[in-house]
């Protein structure tokens, strides 16, 4: 990898960190109630980046396993929560073996990996009865300033299937698994404009890997948003309304 890209990817990871929304509390409650996540079990976060699911996925007190395929992504996820047990490896090819695991949880990047293959391998990790947990924080683009921002963004995105568009759903119900179950949380991120907003469109990989001049373009366009808009201009502190989705299924066999 070349010294640009790497410089292009470290900003991406370190905007990750810092503009990427948290998962709502409520979520401790789903792992452990829906999905039965208990000290003494294995949960798998795969394709954990920086362990922004880490926080309540450890609060069941699960042996967990993070799972992350790049190098810098790992770094940052071990600087932030040093001590867990952190490994390379993707959805396709899970470094552990049959039926060792009681949950595999994928937070904001299932539908970049959603195919049957990843499912098989998913399912194979699994020990029989294990969840399946899928989890995504959502903009809310009922908002008009939100929508503005996507807006924004859209002209960028090409070839990347987003969770809104729902293609990964198609792959269920699926060989080997239960049902799909669903719940949603409200999730309002309180936080400065520059890091909840401006941080998290540049950790998007449309946006960080476009030419300096055009990230900036995007970037003052983004900025001119916030400048436009009475409940968000001149303030330190706004909140970014997002819901959180949860879903949910069981190995059968």
């Amino acid at each position: 990898m070349g010294q640009a890209t790497d410089d292009v990817l470290a900003a991406q990871i370190a905007a990750y960190a810092r503009g990427r929304p948290d998962y709502p509390i409520e979520i401790e409650s789903w792992l452990r109630d829906e999905l039965g996540i208990s000290a003494g079990e294995v949960a798998v976060d795969l394709g954990s980046g920086t362990g922004k699911f880490l926080p309540r996925l450890l609060a069941t007190c699960a042996k967990v396993i993070a799972i992350e395929p790049l190098a810098q992504m790992r770094s940052a996820l071990i600087a932030i929560h040093p001590g867990v047990d952190a490994r390379e490896g993707r959805a396709q090819a899970i470094p552990l073996p049959d039926g060792s695991v009681d949950a595999v949880i994928c937070a904001q990047c299932f539908h970049l990996f959603a195919t049957i293959e990843a499912l098989e391998e998913i399912r194979r990790v699994l020990k029989p009865g294990g969840v399946l947990g899928l989890v995504w924080n959502i903009r809310d683009a009922t908002v008009p300033w939100v929508a503005s921002i996507i807006g924004i963004m859209a002209p960028y995105d090409h070839g990347n299937i987003p969770f809104e568009a729902q293609e990964w759903k198609k792959l269920f119900p699926a060989k080997g698994f239960s049902a799909l179950e669903e719940q949603s949380f409200a999730n309002p991120q309180p936080g400065p404009p520059e890091t909840i907003v401006v941080d998290r469109v540049l950790s998007t990989s449309a946006i960080a890997k476009l030419p300096q001049e055009e990230r900036e373009r995007v970037i003052t366009s983004i900025r001119d948003v916030i400048a436009s808009t009475t409940e968000l201009a001149g303030r330190e502190q706004i909140t970014f309304p997002n819901t959180t989705y949860a879903y949910s299924c069981r190995k059968t066999a």
